[in-house]
């Protein structure tokens, strides 16, 4: 193991978006920001509360979500995807760095990001809503396993990708309707059915539920298996990840 190289590696990582804290946390932060205030506030003055708690409150935990799933995915993914196009991967190739050493290196760059705009989010959200009853085992749980999660998918999207629209492929056709569709700005209890059953198959949904339980002490479904989900998405991404760096894959000509 590497211990300086990765650490130089990851210093690197934060480095570089913190250069343009601008673009890369406090953008995304507006928008999150924006959308807690649009249908926290229209929708929360016509719906007073769900299951119990204030509406504008039940919504934080998805957009906190939201804020760490698109920016551990943007992270990881833009920051290899940009190395192969200007041709610096190889400076990575030669150096004494293993799989290992790389996966690290991009992935906890990635998840400080993630992590970074999500709490951001947190912290307004709390400047409207006050501090709700937490169950912190939960929320430290839920919240670094997504954004490691979305930081491997963002990864594996890098490696794969040759051209700018096919970073976006993934974002727009499958992150998008995937989070709008999993219980941000709504119970998923209040679906009828089949809809409710079949929203069980999205795995968004158990991360926002867990979220929403760690932050609300809300558990609409089972909390443990979403835990579970996650852990088996985080062995799962992180195999093909490190094999496919082991590989070589579209890193060597």
């Amino acid at each position: 193991m590497n211990v300086v190289g990765t650490r130089t590696l990851l210093s690197k990582e934060v480095r570089r978006f913190l250069k343009v804290p601008g673009q890369t946390v406090l953008s995304p932060l507006i928008s999150t920001t924006l959308y807690f205030v649009v249908f926290g506030y229209t929708l929360g003055a016509r719906q007073t509360d769900l299951e119990g708690v204030p509406y504008i409150r039940f919504i934080v935990p998805g957009l906190v979500f939201l804020g760490i799933a698109n920016n551990a995915f943007l992270n990881s993914s833009s920051s290899l995807f940009i190395t192969k196009i200007q041709g610096t991967l190889v400076d990575l190739l030669v150096a004494p760095l293993g799989p290992m050493e790389l996966l690290i290196a991009f992935i906890v760059g990635a998840m400080v990001r993630g992590l970074l705009v999500g709490l951001l989010t947190w912290g307004v959200a709390l400047f409207f809503t006050g501090m709700p009853s937490l169950h912190w085992g939960a929320t430290i749980f839920f919240l670094l396993t997504a954004s490691y999660v979305f930081s491997m998918l963002g990864l594996l999207a890098g490696l794969w990708a040759e051209k700018f629209e096919q970073i976006n492929f993934f974002p727009t056709f499958f992150m998008l309707p995937l989070t709008f569709l999993g219980g941000v700005f709504y119970s998923v209890d209040k679906l009828p059915e089949p809809f409710r059953t079949l929203s069980l198959f999205n795995p968004v949904v158990h991360m926002v539920e867990g979220l929403r339980y760690g932050m609300l002490g809300l558990a609409h479904g089972q909390v443990a298996f979403g835990a579970a989900l996650l852990l088996v998405l985080t062995v799962i991404t992180t195999a093909v990840a490190y094999a496919l760096l082991k590989s070589g894959y579209k890193l060597k000509v």
